[in-house]
């Protein structure tokens, strides 16, 4: 691993992800009455908890206005949904202040050319493998797995090993993390 991007990894106390295309692959699924579906992976909703156990916060940044991004974070217990965020680098930079979270200390990871302004503003950014060229370009980490797929997993895991952090400990037995205290960032 890169020594400046270890150093932007160790410093992360804000983790945000952007959601279709990144927690989900990015594909929406529309039922004959207009309903809406959209597909999550497990094993990043695992990244969601480990991070919490190692007492990192998470948020999700989004565009849309999707009550299943509430029902999701509601369920991974993410405090901090922004939902219908037309400019991501004022939404970003609000939450961080709100938090009091430097921007230096903010990871973000996201996959389309929306993400960009909050790319630009975070310490340290990722994307998952499948993300515009644009996006890949300017990310510190492009992710091996693609949106949806275990990409936010894959991020997480980098920076809590970054942290010095063993991700077997981390686990959550019976909503009580072993080796972490139980308080929830």
């Amino acid at each position: 691993m890169r020594q400046e991007l270890y150093a932007k990894l160790r410093q992360v106390r804000l983790f945000v992800s952007d959601v279709d295309g990144t927690l989900t692959d990015g594909a929406m699924y529309f039922s004959a009455e207009g309903e809406l579906f959209k597909r999550f992976h497990t094993r990043d909703g695992m990244a969601i908890e480990l991070l919490h156990s190692a007492g990192l916060p998470t948020a999700f940044l989004t565009r849309e206005n999707s009550p299943i991004v509430l029902a999701r974070a509601r369920k991974l217990g993410v405090r901090h949904v922004i939902l219908g965020a037309v400019d991501k680098q004022s939404a970003l930079s609000t939450l961080a202040q709100q938090l009091a979270v430097p921007l230096e200390a903010v990871a973000y990871i996201g996959d389309d050319l929306n993400d960009l302004p909050a790319i630009e503003i975070a310490g340290v950014s990722a994307c998952p493998a499948d993300a515009v060229p644009e996006v890949r370009s300017r990310v510190d980490y492009v992710c091996s797995a693609p949106g949806g797929f275990g990409a936010v997993r894959e991020f997480a895991e980098l920076i809590l090993r970054a942290q010095g952090h063993q991700l077997e400990q981390l686990v959550r037995y019976g909503g009580v993390a072993v080796g972490a205290s139980n308080e929830r960032a």
